[in-house]
């Protein structure tokens, strides 16, 4: 892909781990990562009721592993040894990329949406009846998953291994000159808007509703709108390479 952004500043809203990637992509195509971490990602404090559940895994089961950071910090929790007959599937393509780093492909990953609807939208999961489902995520969430599944026979029980935190942040600065530093935003879930909007302020999300912005659903472009926000772009890909088509297109189509 021939994108050039042309100086392009955009906020980077990912936590600081996890955010390093795409700026070197916006660098790349001559833009400017102005990085705003909204989000802190922690290991449970007391991790032992998700390593108890896990060491519960037996032949036949279903894993579903919700991000990459839940592949993180589950796998010093996982039992030595998983059953050959074990079935894992991954929420979307960099769960799944995660999941290959640490040696446990996964047999299950939608082809289009990358969220619980489009997992539960696999023919692989349309039968339930009698199945043992850990999903593997952090504290908290949508409860969908869940709920889809038990209607459909399965026993289902959370691992819950990660927290999310809105980090202690001073915006003030951010705020003061977003007009001058700030020509499009990147977040990539509900959560994470809600984040930045609480850090950035009042005024704050009245410059982010006019600020062109860029997520990864239609769920989340949805809770955009509702929160004001005019100007969102949703990707046509997942992962990195479709947040800097959509920055391409903002670059090349601004209103």
């Amino acid at each position: 892909m021939n994108c050039q952004l042309r100086g392009l500043s955009v906020l980077v809203t990912r936590p600081a781990d996890q955010a390093d990637n795409l700026c070197r992509m916006i660098e790349a195509a001559h833009g400017r990562p102005l990085r705003f971490p909204a989000m802190e990602i922690a290991a449970m404090e007391d991790p032992q009721p998700a390593r108890q559940l896990l060491g519960t895994i037996t032949p036949g089961s279903l894993l579903i592993f919700v991000s990459a950071n839940a592949v993180v910090h589950a796998f010093p929790l996982l039992p030595n040894e998983l059953p050959l007959e074990l079935q894992v599937a991954a929420i979307g393509e960099a769960t799944a990329a995660a999941l290959d780093e640490y040696g446990l492909p996964a047999t299950l990953v939608p082809e289009q949406r990358f969220d619980s609807e489009g997992l539960l939208a696999l023919d692989a999961l349309s039968d339930m009846q009698n199945r043992k489902v850990i999903i593997v995520r952090g504290r908290g969430g949508r409860e969908l998953l869940r709920q889809e599944l038990e209607k459909r026979g399965a026993a289902v029980a959370y691992a819950e291994v990660y927290e999310r935190r809105v980090p202690a942040r001073n915006s003030a600065n951010l705020v003061r000159g977003w007009e001058q530093m700030v020509d499009a935003v990147t977040v990539t879930s509900s959560e994470l808007l809600d984040n930045l909007i609480q850090l950035l302020g009042e005024e704050g999300k009245r410059l982010l509703q006019i600020t062109p912005l860029v997520v990864l659903s239609e769920r989340t472009a949805e809770h955009a709108f509702d929160l004001g926000c005019r100007k969102v772009w949703v990707t046509d890909v997942a992962g990195d390479r479709g947040i800097l088509e959509a920055l391409c297109d903002i670059r090349n189509n601004p209103e």
